[in-house]
């Protein structure tokens, strides 16, 4: 099924919906579905992961320039897993041991200021952890292995979930400057030590790429359709804060019509019949 993704911009005679045609434009969000009006606590809890997978983006971003600008002997491999304490992000690059009850790492980028300033520690001896880390780095492995292989580079990030156990996303990165992937992503939920996949989400099927509006046009707001999910995902709130310029989205789903502020707060409405 073919769908349009649309950016309302505003020229000097007014709003003007552009469409933008893309290949393979269906979003056929695919996972439980809501049977009725979401509440506000279930959306705040969308744009809660979702400002946390913005940050471990930014974080995982600026941690790997800053490891680069400490020029390391040699240039980080294996994972980078983040995780936010009350100082702020600290992002680890390292790797399983052979046996897989340790990971190892090489490199430590604690955030010091600003979203964009880490101080960097590197380890000779590889530091081994067996706490979060290992539990992270497991997961994503036992995540990967059920995705399978993809064509185009993707992220990786690990988030706490309810009960001790962890979620793990994956989901297409940005391979062009001012065009920002949406879709083909999925969230799964692993048991707390890493080892077992418990639910898998869909969340989008097939891939977005947003085209830059015209130069002559200020980007008023975003749009795209669910088919088959009622709920927006946490990464249409990813998009919606790392995307610029910042504008809103509008997510369209079978039943209702959300709204998702800059700052990533969801509003629900009835969709118009």
């Amino acid at each position: 099924m073919l769908r349009s993704v649309r950016v309302v911009c505003m020229n000097h005679k007014g709003l003007v919906p552009v469409i933008f045609a893309v290949a393979m434009l269906s979003l056929l969000s695919v996972g439980a579905g809501a049977s009725s009006r979401p509440s506000a606590t279930e959306l705040a809890a969308i744009t809660e992961r979702g400002r946390l997978l913005a940050q471990y983006d930014a974080a995982a971003w600026h941690a790997t320039d800053a490891v680069m600008a400490s020029h390391p002997k040699a240039n980080p491999s294996g994972r980078y897993i983040a995780h936010k304490t009350v100082a702020g992000w600290v992002v680890d690059f390292g790797r399983l041991n052979e046996t897989g009850d340790k990971f190892l790492v090489a490199h430590e980028a604690v955030q010091t200021g600003s979203s964009a300033q880490f101080e960097v520690r590197s380890f000779d001896l590889l530091r081994e952890d067996t706490g979060w880390n290992l539990a992270a780095a497991k997961g994503i492995e036992a995540a990967m292995r059920d995705f399978g292989k993809a064509d185009r580079p993707y992220n990786v990030a690990v988030l706490p979930a309810a009960n001790g156990s962890l979620y793990v996303y994956l989901y297409p990165a940005q391979v062009k400057e001012g065009v920002y992937p949406l879709g083909a992503d999925v969230r799964y939920r692993i048991s707390s030590d890493g080892m077992k996949v418990l639910e898998k989400r869909q969340m989008h099927k097939s891939i977005i790429e947003s085209v830059p509006a015209r130069s002559d046009m200020a980007v008023a707001s975003g749009y795209h359709t669910h088919v088959l999910s009622d709920l927006p995902e946490d990464t249409d709130v990813l998009l919606v804060l790392t995307r610029k310029p910042h504008v809103p989205e509008v997510v369209v789903t079978q039943t209702y019509m959300y709204t998702i502020d800059v700052h990533g707060a969801i509003t629900v409405a009835d969709r118009p019949r």
